[in-house]
């Protein structure tokens, strides 16, 4: 398995590439989890002055057989950047390993246990991204999906796709930990509808399930077309 490592909007220089596997090392990892597939490390940079403290992104994710693992951080430079992900990093996984080796003769952790865990969290928007209260000085009108942007306003998107299997609430709840936001939008595997789990204030959790609403099924007009007749 080879570390990934790229850059959103600006260039990495082959000395950071270097660096990522110096700081990054593959065989602490898979001894923490053997199963890892892939090791993906992307830096952005943020224009804006005003955010000259933080300028630097580095986004860690790791994937394997089991759940998602991410780590990002912002700093003045991205070798502090990346200092501070690998920290977070090597926390979810240290807690991953533990959970996987404890879980034999240990009973299951309830929701507001697993909050004891958090070594952090990232607020996320209503599409599940991290917002990093960024403010752009000047938007020009754009199309971005099926929305259209003008001027300065506050609206930013930035549109995924991602394929998810059904599961419980326990298990979005320990994920949401694992890749430490505060909402964590999955289908749940009994209602087969998607539904969101969300920290709210001390260690308390909420979760939105979604329905369809079958008046407003039933009042959709029929799709356009037929048979022609002869």
């Amino acid at each position: 398995m080879d570390i990934v490592v790229k850059g959103r909007k600006t260039e990495v220089p082959e000395r950071f590439r270097k660096h990522v596997a110096e700081k990054l090392k593959l065989e602490k990892i898979q001894k923490l989890d053997g199963k890892v597939i892939s090791l993906d490390v992307e830096v952005s940079k943020e224009p804006n002055p005003r955010q000259a403290d933080r300028c630097d992104r580095v986004e860690i994710t790791l994937r394997s057989r089991g759940p998602v693992i991410r780590a990002e951080a912002a700093a003045s430079d991205p070798y502090a950047a990346l200092d501070l992900a690998a920290e977070k990093l090597d926390a979810r996984l240290r807690k991953q390993h533990d959970k996987r080796h404890t879980r034999r003769g240990a009973r299951r952790l309830t929701a507001a246990e697993v909050a004891d865990h958090v070594p952090d969290a990232a607020t996320l928007d209503v599409n599940g991204h991290a917002v990093h209260d960024e403010e752009p000085d000047a938007v020009p009108t754009k199309k971005i999906g099926s929305l259209e942007i003008k001027g300065d306003g506050p609206l930013v998107v930035r549109e995924k796709t991602h394929v998810a299997s059904p599961m419980t609430l326990d298990q979005a709840l320990y994920e949401m930990e694992l890749v430490g936001h505060d909402f964590y939008l999955f289908i749940d595997s009994e209602t087969k509808e998607p539904s969101v789990v969300y920290r709210r204030h001390a260690y308390d959790y909420g979760v939105i399930h979604l329905s369809t609403d079958p008046m407003v099924t039933q009042a959709q007009p029929p799709a356009a077309g037929g048979t022609l007749g002869g």
